[in-house]
């Protein structure tokens, strides 16, 4: 091989090694020759030990993509799949994108395949929000109709309990009764005005929020609140975060209801741990906008868990796993991410704690 060719292969293997898209060449007997870093990521298979390695040991039980291999390597076609791909690396699955293709040479002759695989998680998370921000604006619409058809009688209500209060004489058992009638309107309302907060559209008070300082003043709170419970609040920031572009009010309500709802969740005793840390490979972008990295906030507590049947509808206004909940809390969180153009996840398992993922537009 001469100089220039010699060269010329190293600047194309450069050129497939920063290729974000996992890249798998495979020989006429199917053995691996090459795989790409993004690749590696992608499958959690190392390249040294794979190479000169069949595929079938590395993918057993991956049936779509051995299909779609075998049916390439027979027909000589490009064979694509968007939807059933489904990788197992560990504990964790990775939905891909995968495609295979014939490796021919200049003369036409087919002497292996390669296979790209891309990494669709965060689209299908993105998808996932879409849909959920869909239904909630169409229960939103409902109840910003409920909620000023309400508003309007329980003005009266509290009005005439007012009024017999005032004609009731001191010390009458009667008093005791107005007293709950308006102590019961009062807790009417605020589920009325956290309605309206979520589906009023509201324009967002930008400045440089410092989410440490924030979280760390909820965390003080709420250890004082959570005095009769033995609760650990660990906290893993990543110091080097600067402050982001939010509504600090509206940040600090998030983070109040999740650390709280992690509070409520520990019967007697556990742990809370927030945790903060950069997402340099997941982007959000509008038209006309730059890009940005993502903030990505963990809330975990080790509570009794959520059952899975119930995650779905989480977010989802008056949906409660609470006794004595309304079910408005985590829809406004989901709200609030919404506003600030971010994406809020739960992973739970029963009897292994929850945790929620904010996840925030790295803008400075």
């Amino acid at each position: 091989m001469s100089e220039n060719e010699h060269s010329l292969k190293g600047y194309f293997a450069h050129v497939i090694d920063s290729v974000g898209d996992g890249v798998i060449v495979l020989d006429r007997q199917s053995k691996i020759t090459f795989l790409n870093p993004a690749a590696e990521e992608i499958t959690g298979i190392s390249r040294r030990l794979a190479v000169g390695s069949k595929f079938i040991e590395f993918f057993r039980g991956e049936d779509v993509l051995l299909e779609m291999v075998a049916k390439t390597s027979e027909s000589g076609m490009t064979i694509s799949d968007h939807e059933n791909v489904v990788l197992k690396k560990g504990p964790n699955v990775t939905p891909v994108n995968a495609t295979t293709s014939p490796l021919l040479l200049a003369n036409g002759e087919c002497i292996g395949i390669v296979l790209v695989l891309r990494d669709i998680s965060n689209i299908r998370e993105l998808e996932d929000a879409v849909r959920q921000a869909d239904r909630l604006s169409t229960l939103g619409t409902l109840a910003a109709g409920l909620a000023h058809e309400i508003k309007n009688p329980l003005g009266g209500i509290k009005g005439a309990a007012q009024l017999l209060e005032r004609e009731l004489p001191d010390g009458s058992e009667l008093r005791d009764y107005t007293s709950i009638m308006l102590k019961e309107v009062g807790r009417v309302n605020r589920i009325v005005e956290e309605l309206l907060s979520l589906t009023t559209p509201r324009k967002l008070e930008l400045s440089h929020v410092d989410i440490h300082e924030s979280i760390g003043d909820i965390i003080t709170l709420q250890k004082r609140a959570s005095v009769t419970k033995n609760i650990a609040f660990v906290q893993d920031f990543d110091l080097s975060i600067p402050p982001i572009l939010a509504d600090e009010a509206l940040i600090t309500q998030l983070f109040l209801n999740l650390i709280k709802n992690g509070v409520e969740a520990i019967t007697d005793s556990g742990q809370i741990r927030v945790s903060t840390r950069v997402l340099s490979d997941y982007s959000m972008t509008k038209k006309g906008e730059r890009f940005s990295r993502m903030v990505v906030i963990d809330v975990t507590d080790d509570g009794p868990g959520i059952p899975k049947e119930m995650i779905e509808n989480l977010f989802t206004p008056f949906f409660t796993t609470k006794s004595k909940g309304t079910g408005l809390g985590l829809a406004i969180c989901h709200k609030i991410v919404n506003e600030h153009r971010g994406i809020i996840r739960v992973d739970s398992e029963p009897g292994k704690g929850t945790a929620f993922t904010v996840m925030l537009p790295l803008v400075r």
